[in-house]
Formats: structure tokens, sequence, C-alpha cells
């Protein structure tokens, strides 16, 4: 693969991540053939091994061994940099030691995601990066075999979100949705429940035992939770019982919770 050092910022070949600020990456990332941010080592690795392709890798020469064990396609150009260059062209401090510009896939359909899947997770209208990033995450990391996600969810592939999530947006299938009637229609055969405060909510600890084979999870924003149209899809409403006062948790956490307790088999 070929190795480059580059000293100056203004090299056309760390175009890639020149000014990355939040506005620029996310125009660039709603193309079709667009890029993302892997940003670490190890969420260079994650991304390579679930089939992606970086185009270029930029990399301070404390991470350059690394990367070589990772990157070995021999058309994908490692740049290396000094502290000083990244900062000057990404407009951040790259203090991980790596940054990939890598070929964004082709979005899957959510036939393809949700077949054979037995526990699936829903977001809707989640705006904030790092909470998508960690709602990855537990999904990940409690059993979710997909994730699907509203049309105004935020991206999962944004430098943020997969840092949070630290590369596990790459483990877990996941597509979006453009309303809740189309869902209904790809998920016949899975029970959709609503994470949310209802007075008709039954406790999780009540719905985990007779839970359907298949469920899918659904999330909210923190400030309105899930919208109208979502509770009135969802096959039931679910709560978690919370003491001290507190009503609710962040959507990350409260769908780390629920996740949980929904990861075993239905009882018999």
């Amino acid at each position: 693969m070929p190795v480059v050092t580059i000293e100056d910022p203004d090299d056309s070949r760390l175009d890639d991540f020149r000014n990355l600020t939040d506005t620029a990456l996310r125009l660039r990332s709603e193309h079709v053939d667009g890029l993302y941010m892997a940003e670490s080592t190890k969420v260079i690795a994650r991304a390579v091994a679930a089939g992606h392709r970086p185009r270029v890798v930029m990399v301070q020469e404390r991470r350059l061994a690394d990367v070589r064990e990772i990157v070995t396609d021999p058309q994908v150009l490692i740049a290396v940099v000094p502290d000083a260059v990244a900062e000057a062209v990404t407009g951040f401090d790259v203090h991980r030691g790596a940054l990939a510009s890598m070929q964004r896939p082709a979005l899957p359909s959510i036939t393809q995601v949700t077949q054979g899947a037995r526990l699936i997770l829903i977001l809707e209208d989640l705006i904030e990066h790092q909470n998508v990033g960690a709602a990855f995450r537990a999904a990940a990391a409690l059993g979710a075999d997909a994730v699907l996600i509203s049309a105004r969810c935020a991206d999962p592939l944004y430098r943020r979100s997969v840092r949070v999530s630290m590369g596990t947006v790459f483990q877990v299938p996941w597509s979006r949705f453009t309303s809740w009637q189309e869902l209904r229609d790809e998920l016949p055969m899975v029970q959709i429940a609503a994470l949310a405060l209802r007075e008709d909510a039954v406790t999780l600890e009540e719905y985990a035992p007779q839970r359907a084979d298949r469920v899918a999870l659904a999330l909210g924003t923190e400030g309105n939770g899930l919208s109208a149209e979502a509770l009135d899809t969802a096959d039931v409403v679910v709560t978690i019982p919370m003491y001290g006062g507190v009503d609710s948790l962040n959507v990350a956490s409260a769908g780390a919770v629920a996740l949980w307790a929904l990861r075993h088999p239905p009882a018999p």
C-alpha cells in the first residue's frame, strides 16, 4: 500500500478530511456515494472487518504500525502527518492518532436487515449523534439483531456517532424507514413495543416474561418521546419502573435497560 509523509496541510491528498465541521460533513454524507469518517485504530479495524473500504487513512507516526496491520488494500493511501497538520486540516485535535475516510456502503433494505431477527431496536427522530452512537453500542452489547432508524434520525455513520458507539455501528445491521405504516407492513409478524410513559403502559418486568418471540423495541426523543403515530402503531406500550422521583432516563440508557430485560427467550 502507498505510505507517504505529508507536511503541507494544503496537500490535495488530504481533501477528504478538510474542515470537518458538522455542516460540511453532513452535506458530504448525504450523497449516495459519499464518505464517512472512522476515528481511531479500533474503529477503523471494525469498519474494515465489516467489509467497508477505506479511501484514505491519515495517521500520526505513533499509530502507523497499527494502521498497516489493519489496512492491507494496496490501493488505499496512508498519509503520515504531524499532529499540527492533522489539526490544521480537520479543524480539531485528532488525538486518537488515526482518521480514515471510508466509502459509504449502500444502505440495505428493511427486509434484508430484519430477516430472521428476533430483537430489533427502533429509533425515532433521535437528532443527537451521541445518543445514536450510544444506542447502537447498547444494541450490539445486549443482543439486538437489527436497528431501524427514522428518516429524521441522526446518521449512525457520522464521526461522533461512530466514535461514541466504539465502532459497533458496523456490527449491527441497520436501515432507515420513512413511516410507521411502512414498518407495520414490513414487520407483520413482529410485536412492536413502544417505550413510553402512558397510563395504560405495562411495566417492563410484566412485559418481558410474556412478550412475543419477535419484538421491535421503539424509542423516541428525550424531550417529546415517541410520536402519536408510533404509539398508535405499537402493539403494546411499555414503561420502566423508576424510583426517587425520576420519571425518565437518557434514551440510550433506557434502551439498554429494556434490551437487557428482553434479551432472554420468552418464557414457555
